[in-house]
């Protein structure tokens, strides 16, 4: 009697235990559909909240948190009001000073004594932008509270936060980090700005790795996050690999296709191990980026540790050459190519119709005093404006009112675009979408290749979001409206 009561015991703790297992697998299954991840069915797009997501930005110059000056509620709740879901954030490694690349409003850059770090203030003054020096070897409090309240009211307004953890130094830029000996109280190894994100950086490398493991330690709580390692590593450790003729002198910047450094790269193989490894222990995963270049570039020996390949003042090859990867492909800065709003949403736009899902742009209408981003008279070396971040909403509102996880890049569809430019998406079965810049004071008919069926096309105006009209797709060509401006079309079958 006795063994059987404690046969039947055994039977129901082992019940209880797997419906204990049970309950924790859901629960886990739910958090990891809640962090923002790549999308499982088609990891060239993300996963956020349980629904398929499209990142699509347009936000201010990434000193949010280090500036105090700077109301992060007010920026958040104007991207959260604009339907815009992403910014960029630089936790405190690299800063810049007022004037710096042109940019005369520069979140990056706080007034005296106005910037606050990850390390806690030192008793000895000759911080080299003003007040005393760092102690690296203790945190700032003050520092991780406003970090984690900027997180928090970023998920409250369905943003995304690209964590920044490092970047490339500039002329500069060295001269105001706390990481250099002249501004700590650590003795930190003195070397020159090209060693200091690389192996070879004496003993930094140990401050550096606490200050990650610090900071994704500290973050882990959130699901609406990803880390980048480094901002242009190619700007100081550079390896040029190709020159082109289209921006103007090959010497210019704009010519030239950099990538970072071998030895550069051998260290941010090292950070993202350092971020996987601080998270084995911890309950959520997040993704990590690496930035390649600008432009473009066919990824060589990628890192399996990262999921989000990005680049600045990205043309649509540098989405094509990757795409066989799988995985995500995101332009992350914009810039120097004036003011004009047309100019960067016609990059959104050329970028995310070339398989692209992560555009976010710089939008230097925001700053300290215009954290709503109601400034259009400001002097920087880009654009941003009320009137572009609505357009930036017609964009990702677009595509989350499609199917977009089935949508792959489609060079076959469309056999002739007279008068226009074309870029296209499709599942191959049932949607098409195509997105038109004339070139021509008015296209002429688009020649398809569509399957045997009955097809309805709705032309949009994408500035606007206005509907152009509905008409049917007739022996394979297609009329485009007479409308000036870049437009979408979307075909269905009927």
């Amino acid at each position: 009697m006795k063994i059987r009561c404690m046969k039947m015991l055994s039977m129901k703790m082992r019940g209880l235990w797997i419906i204990l297992l049970m309950i924790f697998s859901f629960a886990l299954k739910a958090q990891d559909n809640n962090t923002f991840q790549l999308h499982p069915d088609n990891p060239h797009y993300f996963l956020y909240q349980g629904k398929p997501t499209i990142v699509v930005g347009s936000g201010e110059h990434y000193g949010a948190v280090i500036n105090l000056d700077f109301d992060y509620k007010t920026y958040l709740q104007t991207l959260g009001k604009d339907q815009l879901n992403n910014t960029r954030l630089f936790t405190g490694a690299y800063v810049e000073k007022l004037g710096d690349f042109g940019i005369q409003k520069n979140t990056l850059a706080a007034a005296d004594g106005r910037v606050i770090l990850p390390w806690k203030r030192a008793a000895e003054s000759g911080y080299t932008l003003g007040g005393n020096k760092f102690d690296l070897n203790q945190w700032d409090e003050a520092y991780f509270e406003r970090l984690k309240n900027f997180m928090q009211l970023s998920a409250e307004n369905d943003v995304i936060v690209e964590v920044t953890l490092f970047s490339a130094h500039y002329a500069n830029g060295w001269n105001y980090s706390a990481l250099n000996p002249k501004n700590n109280i650590n003795q930190t190894s003195e070397i020159p700005s090209a060693k200091v994100n690389t192996l070879d950086n004496g003993n930094i490398l140990e401050h550096q790795e606490r200050y990650v493991r610090k900071i994704v330690s500290e973050l882990n709580d959130f699901d609406n996050l990803y880390f980048e390692i480094q901002n242009e590593p190619w700007a100081e450790a550079p390896d040029l690999v190709f020159t082109r003729n289209e921006f103007g002198p090959e010497e210019d910047w704009r010519s030239q296709t950099q990538v970072v450094s071998q030895k550069s790269n051998a260290w941010q193989r090292t950070v993202a191990e350092w971020i996987k490894d601080e998270e084995s222990n911890l309950p959520k995963k997040h993704l990590i980026s690496q930035n390649i270049s600008n432009f473009d570039y066919p990824i060589t020996d990628p890192d399996p540790n990262i999921s989000i390949f990005t680049f600045h003042y990205a043309f649509p090859k540098a989405v094509y050459q990757n795409y066989y990867l799988d995985r995500a492909i995101g332009l992350n800065e914009t810039g120097f190519a004036g003011q004009a709003d047309s100019t960067y949403r016609r990059q959104a736009w050329r970028f995310l119709m070339a398989g692209g899902s992560l555009f976010s742009h710089l939008d230097y209408s925001f700053s300290v005093g215009s954290e709503d981003g109601s400034d259009t008279a400001y002097e920087a070396p880009g654009g941003g404006s009320p009137a572009f971040r609505d357009q930036m909403s017609i964009l990702k509102t677009f595509f989350e009112d499609l199917d977009f996880i089935a949508l792959k890049p489609d060079f076959q569809t469309v056999l002739g675009s007279p008068g226009a430019y074309n870029l296209t998406l499709s599942d191959g079965e049932s949607l098409w979408i195509i997105y038109v810049e004339p070139v021509a004071i008015k296209s002429q008919s688009f020649i398809l290749d569509l399957p045997e069926g009955e097809y309805q096309a709705e032309w949009k105006d994408v500035e606007s979001g206005k509907s152009l009209g509905m008409m049917t797709v007739e022996d394979n060509h297609l009329k485009v409206p007479e409308a000036n401006g870049d437009k979408v079309v979307v075909i269905r079958s009927r």
